[in-house]
């Protein structure tokens, strides 16, 4: 007679409750009918234990069904497909209890690291997913006391989660282990260095590189980025000429308005070239794939910038952080230099273009630099003629700052990221993105902004292969840079300027 029972454990406790067999000596009886009995205990709705009662006849091999009872383990194939089995059967009814180790961890614990740290392996089918010999494997040679000593694992997706002790420092052990890994598994399998969100604690995901495939586009990808290309030229014209801006069929009647919206177009685009021509270098140096990029168009400002895909697993956050900073500084420098050539250098044509000072309260860096540069001649309600360049560089410092907030996978909640990690730069991001809705109420261009983060740039960033080094002291100081003129540049000069009677009176 054998007694397979296996006790189910509230899903907040981590202990793994194995079959208990039991195998009690009976006194073989003659005419002994077959029967079964199950015996099922509930609480609340949910199975808490289970046994089950079989008598075979006398003069069947009672040693080797006793021998085969005592071999069964969930480890077992056959007994798991056995359980599969039984859980189609009872799925309205009761859950077997023998499926708890794989459904139950991968549907909870697995869920929650799958949330939070961002690892999205696809669904895989059984046959896919790592054999029990490749997991013994990772945990006996693979791992161990000098790099990362496991304490418990949990199946995850396509994958196992391992959790333990790390050893020494985090970059070095996981040169180690992918050293190891490739050694004994070669390089069917990908392995993640990261943080666990519920306590902060080392954990390593090993999942099939498979996996980690991107995803195809509905649309080729060089169809749909020059469609959005092409629309961007448009709309950077549109927001250099102003009368198109009010009847836009009247470019057909005079074709000299789009030229005199051409040399901020170019500039604009320029700006936009140069951020992303310094993404492709640092990236192609540091050995991270980018995309085709997205160029985004604006009817306010002309473009909000690009969005471009990283195709590939990004080793580091240093490496993450050279390649996220490195647009936005180009940008900023090169519109720096353009703005102020601005102000320093008369109109072409004499004239310039009339504006009125209040605009330049609108940027706490233009109106920092104009009150610089203008001194006294910037006077509250008074008209000035300013170079065109001050306005096209303004657009492109604009465009560079919006992208340099730290929300979602813009360039800035990339720095974020890289710089403080998941949890922190994930608080970041609520934190702008919050903010930036409220001043959407107030400004049209935030609002466009801010629905575009919301559906296309929300995140959240995909996997690094190790997440837990900080960057070198100087890259964290680039990053710094880099969010300290994307907000001030956003940020409103709240100072006055001079006025017509204050400079009088002197």
């Amino acid at each position: 007679m054998d007694l397979p029972a296996v006790c189910r454990v509230p899903p907040c406790c981590y202990n793994r409750r194995q079959p208990l067999f039991s195998s009690p000596s009976i006194t073989p009886q003659k005419h002994m009918t077959a029967h079964f009995i199950r015996f099922v205990l509930r609480n609340k709705g949910s199975v808490v234990c289970r046994l089950s009662e079989t008598e075979t006849e006398p003069d069947k091999n009672d040693d080797k069904s006793d021998k085969e009872a005592d071999g069964l383990n969930l480890n077992d194939p056959v007994a798991d497909k056995s359980l599969e089995l039984n859980s189609q059967a009872h799925q309205d009814k009761d859950q077997p209890l023998g499926m708890l180790e794989n459904t139950s961890l991968e549907n909870n614990n697995g869920a929650q690291v799958n949330e939070q740290s961002g690892v999205e392996p696809q669904q895989l089918d059984e046959s896919i997913r790592i054999p029990k010999e490749t997991v013994e494997i990772l945990r006996d040679q693979v791992f161990g006391f000098d790099t990362f000593f496991v304490t418990s694992q949990e199946p995850y997706e396509g994958g196992v989660l391992f959790k333990g002790n790390l050893r020494g420092q985090a970059a070095k052990t996981y040169e180690k282990v992918s050293k190891r890994m490739q050694e004994k598994l070669g390089d069917d399998y990908k392995l993640f260095l990261l943080i666990n969100p519920e306590d902060d604690k080392p954990v390593v995901v090993v999942v099939p590189r498979m996996t980690l495939q991107p995803e195809a586009t509905a649309v080729p990808e060089w169809f749909a980025a020059g469609a959005f290309g092409l629309i961007t030229v448009f709309t950077l014209l549109l927001r250099n000429v102003p009368a198109l801006q009010s009847n836009l069929l009247s470019v057909f009647d005079n074709l000299d308005l789009l030229k005199n919206g051409l040399p901020g177009a170019l500039i604009t685009a320029f700006l936009l070239v140069v951020h992303e021509v310094s993404h492709r270098f640092v990236a192609t140096e540091v050995g991270i794939k980018l995309g085709i990029p997205y160029f985004v168009p604006s009817w306010q400002i002309g473009s909000f910038g690009a969005i471009t895909r990283i195709l590939n697993v990004v080793p580091k956050r240093e490496d993450l952080l050279k390649v996220a900073a490195a647009g936005p500084l180009a940008g900023f420098s090169v519109g720096l230099i353009l703005l102020l050539s601005g102000f320093i250098l008369p109109p072409t044509d004499g004239i310039g273009i009339i504006i009125d000072p209040s605009v330049f309260h609108e940027s706490f860096l233009a109106g920092g630099i104009a009150k610089l540069l203008l001194g006294d001649v910037l006077k509250e309600g008074t008209p000035i003629s300013v170079n065109p360049l001050v306005i096209w560089a303004w657009a492109g410092l604009l465009i560079n700052s919006f992208n340099s907030i730290p929300a979602g996978e813009l360039d800035g909640g990339r720095v974020a990221f890289a710089m403080w990690g998941r949890k922190a730069s994930a608080r970041l991001s609520a934190l702008s993105i919050g903010l930036l809705g409220i001043s959407s109420l107030l400004n049209d261009v935030a609002f466009y902004w801010v629905v575009l983060i919301f559906f296309l740039q929300r995140g959240p960033i995909a996997p690094l292969s190790e997440e837990i080094s900080d960057p070198d002291n100087k890259y964290m100081a680039l990053g710094v840079v880099v969010l300290l003129l994307g907000l001030l540049v956003c940020l409103p000069y709240p100072f006055p300027f001079s006025n017509e009677a204050a400079t009088t009176g002197f």
